[in-house]
Parts: structure tokens; sequence; C-alpha cells
């Protein structure tokens, strides 16, 4: 196992190197490596129990550090003042895309209920990393639209995370329950949900008014520079365990913990140096999302994969589009609507998570369509979005 992890380490950053010249998202390498591992142990069955369960504890250990990350990035101040037209488009393109996706799973792939419910919240979820580096390189990211495009995906991951920890609560509800006393049940599960929900988000807001500005300024007197990143760590891995125990998931924990530090100017600081981290556990995320794939279920997947695809370019597409055209026009609503359609870390907790419940939950080859959508996204959407600001650049005082 050590033998593995430290062979692995050394090819996430080879594979990162590499894909950077091509100018690809390194998830993707890090899904084949452990596509990769699951090819290799066919012959030789070296994945026993104990491997297993050590790539699925340094798993969890990656959801920690993405979402945590997420939520440590996250500008929830810009994201208040901007809310009356990100909450447009963000309500446009999460209702759009999480419905075109339930109803390509459910009624054009003859997908049954809990699985295509997966589909649709995994479906509603954007990268926002994979739009904002192209922005970025272009020169366009503290111009009006890309503000704009930041707040929606804000917004997206947020809600995106909400959905899923109240999937995961209410799927193995659905399994289990007869279909007459159906609705009573979800809305009791669904109430419990939001009222331990509340009770952990003002459990957060507290820490974050009170308490947060105090322990990052306790942190940051450390005398060497990687204890106070260490020390917010720390916090951040307790208040995701904290949520797990509450029902929820490690995910949305850690994406509250990042949220908590985020309006302090200083844990931009601690950002910077919670890279070393992030850049140690995060791969073993998607690495398992390659071991997980089964490779007899790669031919069906294709067909799955390509269904949902259209899903997803129509739903975050038009979605986001469309309300962006009334506000900036064609140029704007074409640029935001590509932006929005690559999904990564998010979809692909979600659909870890329902692999591992079981088949009832997520099939296989299910599983398999919606990494190969993942993959397409990510690499196809920078590519489209890189030419529209290459022919037509922005200014940091252009609105489009």
């Amino acid at each position: 196992m050590i033998l593995m992890v430290g062979v692995l380490i050394c090819l996430a950053i080879l594979v990162k190197s590499a894909l950077k010249a091509f100018s690809t998202p390194p998830l993707i390498g890090y899904i084949i490596l452990g596509f990769a591992v699951r090819i290799i142990d066919r012959p030789l069955g070296f994945l026993n129990t104990e491997i297993l369960n050590s790539f699925s504890f340094l798993s969890t250990l990656g959801v920690i550090t993405i979402l945590f990350r997420v939520g440590l990035e996250s500008n929830i101040t810009g994201l208040i003042r901007q809310f009356p037209r990100a909450s447009i488009i963000w309500v446009a393109n999460v209702c759009l895309s999480a419905t075109l996706g339930y109803l390509a799973a459910r009624y054009f792939l003859n997908i049954s209920l809990i699985p295509s419910m997966f589909v649709a919240i995994a479906l509603t979820a954007t990268s926002m990393g994979i739009s904002v580096v192209v922005w970025q390189e272009a020169g366009a990211i503290h111009t009006p639209l890309g503000e704009l495009l930041i707040d929606v995906a804000e917004l997206d991951d947020i809600s995106s995370v909400v959905l899923m920890a109240l999937i995961f609560l209410l799927a193995p509800v659905l399994r289990s329950s007869q279909a007459q006393s159906l609705l009573p049940i979800i809305l009791k599960s669904s109430g419990v949900f939001a009222l331990k929900l509340f009770g952990f988000g003002a459990f957060c807001v507290f820490i974050s008014r009170y308490l947060e500005k105090y322990m990052t300024s306790l942190f940051m007197k450390r005398k060497t520079v990687s204890d106070p990143m260490l020390l917010v760590a720390g916090t951040g891995f307790i208040i995701a365990s904290l949520a797990e125990l509450l029902g929820f998931s490690v995910a949305i924990g850690a994406m509250f913990a990042g949220l908590v530090f985020s309006r302090d100017p200083e844990a931009m600081k601690i950002d910077a140096s919670f890279g070393t981290l992030y850049e140690l556990f995060s791969p073993f995320f998607f690495i398992e999302i390659g071991l997980l794939l089964d490779p007899v279920s790669i031919i069906s997947a294709v067909g799955i994969g390509l269904v949902l695809l259209i899903a997803r370019f129509i739903g975050k597409s038009l979605g986001a589009g469309i309300p962006t055209f009334f506000m900036t026009g064609w140029f704007g609503a074409g640029l935001i609507g590509f932006s929005m359609v690559p999904q990564a870390e998010i979809a692909m907790i979600i659909m870890q998570h329902g692999k591992k419940l079981g088949s009832w939950a997520l099939p296989q080859d299910v599983f398999g369509g919606m990494v190969l959508v993942t993959a397409f996204t990510c690499v196809v959407s920078p590519l489209i979005i890189r030419r529209i600001l290459t022919r037509w650049p922005l200014r940091s005082d252009e609105h489009g």
C-alpha cells in the first residue's frame, strides 16, 4: 500500500505537469491513473480489501480538501452584493439542467427513480475552476462578465452541495419505503434535514462572525509558515466530521468550513499555503473514481454518457445563457452559457457516493457514463471558451 501511494503521488505530479502543457485539467489524468490500476489488478489481484479501504480513506481526505478549498475561495460578501442578478441565472440553469437530466435518465434511458435523481443533481453542479482558468489566461476574469460568472458558479457550488446532502439522506428512505407512505416520510425527512442544516449553518456563522478572526490571528502567530495552514486545515476536518455525525456528509461540512474562513483577508495567505495539502490528497479522490470504473461496462456507458452529455450541454448553456442574454446580449449569453458546462469535483463526489451505496442507487454503466460526461466537458468546453475569448477579447470596462 505504501509503495502504491508513493508511486501514485509521483505519477500524479508527472501527469499534472504533462497535461498542463496541453491545457487539459489534471483530474482526467488522475481518473485514467485509477482506471489503469484497476486494469493491472485484473490479472494480478493485488487490490485486497485492506488496500481498497485505505484508498477510500485517502479519497475521503481528498473530498474534504477539495470542498474546503471551494468554500475558502468563495467570496460571500461579493456574492450577496451581486445576488439579484446572479440568482436569476443560477435558478434557471439549475432547474433546467436538473429537469433535462432527470427526464433523459428516467424516460429516455429507462433508468430507475433513485439513479435518475443522482444524475439530475450531479448535472446541476458546475466546476468553476475549469472555466475560470481560461478566463484568467485571457485577462477577462475581472470584467463584469467574469465577476458575474464567478457569482453564478459559486451559487451553483453551494446549491449542489446542499442538494447532494439531501439526496444522500433521501436515497435510503426512497428505497425502503412503500409507495403509499412515501410522501409523508419524504416530508418528515426533509424537515429534519432542513432543521439540522439550519442549526449547522448557524453554528458555522457563529464561528465565522465571532471566533474565526481570533482563531486566524492566533494561528498566524505561529513561528513556522506551515503551522497556520495546518491548524486551519485541522479545524476544517473537525467541522467536516461534525457534519458527518449530523447525518450530512464530510463534503458539506468541508464546504461550510471553507466558508467560515473565506470572509477573512488573512485566510488568503492560508489558502496559498493550503495548496500543498490540496495537491497531496485531491488526486486520490479522482484516482478512486478510476478504480471504481468497471472495464466491462465501458461500452454501455458510452451510449448513456452521450445522452447525458447532450442534456448537460443544453441544460447548462441554455439555462445560464437565456437569462444572461437579457442582461448582456448574445455574446455574454454564449460565453456564460458555455462556461457553466464543465462538471468535475462536486458531480463526481455525488456519483462516487451513489456508486458506494450500491447498484440500486447508481448502476455501474450510469456511473461510467457520468465519468465520460465529466471528461468530455472538462476538455471541450475550455477549448470553446478560449476560442471565443481569443477572437473577441474582453476589457475590464466592458460588459460584453
